[in-house]
């Protein structure tokens, strides 16, 4: 295992929580900070996986989701998506964009999480707590490599089943993906179909799957699978992923940055005069 996936499981099983300042509280007493009317989870990145991993069995689909600058600009633009963001059971931070916006608009900061890090420790609590997986997403062959590298690193870990994201939302291949997913009954589901689509299709289908856990996920089985390089340390560790993110695939992320980033400050310095 790499250095960097060791580092990350040993913080999901050993990392103390930290509680910031109190802005909400749910139904389990957890704390979140909200952005824009999204309920952001304050928690450690390691306590959050142990309250993911500790759904399992309990028999309700709870839905996790992720808010970075572009998630949030597109659910100012879907309703759905806010909706869907507003009343999921968890919502973490995926950027430093949000965490920017919380300091602007002088609520808690939550913790930065990113998928590309917490997966191993989601892979090595499964693992040992004999969890499944379901991974949903991507290109076909993808979702299959992805699904490969996870057993290469922990060969005990369950993966339910495998099928990629090209597919329309309410279509009759949806139908045939959401009876897979219940014909092999995995207890967390990934989902990895780009914002909005992943949103919505868990939004819409979620009291219909056999899952306890529903994580909606980006373009991470293309970073499990090898197919897109992640940053140096030293730029995402300092807020830069985006410029790396934009210099390997400028055709598909030049609108998300070089439109989305400035339009997302615009919206953070609105809200903070609005409040003001």
């Amino acid at each position: 295992m790499p250095k960097s996936h060791q580092h990350a499981v040993a913080d999901a099983i050993t990392s103390p929580t930290a509680v910031p300042p109190l802005t909400a509280v749910d139904g389990d007493g957890r704390t979140a900070s909200r952005v824009f009317g999204i309920p952001i989870e304050l928690a450690q990145p390691a306590e959050m996986l142990r309250t993911i991993t500790g759904w399992v069995g309990s028999g309700t689909p709870h839905r996790v989701m992720y808010v970075n600058a572009h998630v949030v600009n597109e659910s100012r633009a879907v309703p759905e998506l806010r909706r869907a963001l507003e009343s999921a059971e968890l919502v973490y931070c995926d950027g430093y964009g949000v965490r920017l916006a919380a300091r602007v608009l002088e609520v808690p900061v939550p913790h930065r999480m990113t998928g590309a890090d917490w997966v191993w420790g989601l892979a090595a609590l499964c693992e040992a707590a004999g969890s499944s997986l379901y991974l949903l997403g991507s290109d076909p062959p993808i979702a299959q490599q992805a699904a490969t590298r996870l057993k290469r690193w922990y060969p005990d870990l369950n993966i339910a089943g495998h099928h990629h994201g090209y597919f329309d939302l309410d279509s009759p291949h949806s139908e045939r993906v959401i009876e897979d997913i219940n014909s092999r009954d995995p207890d967390i589901v990934i989902v990895g179909m780009g914002t909005p689509k992943q949103e919505l299709w868990v939004q819409r289908n979620a009291h219909r799957l056999n899952a306890d856990v529903l994580w909606t996920v980006g373009a991470l089985l293309d970073y499990i699978a090898g197919r897109v390089p992640r940053a140096p340390r030293w730029l995402s560790d300092n807020g830069l992923e985006w410029i790396f993110r934009l210099a390997v695939e400028p055709h598909r992320m030049w609108k998300r940055y070089l439109l989305g980033n400035p339009a997302f400050l615009s919206r953070v310095m609105n809200e903070r005069t609005r409040r003001g």
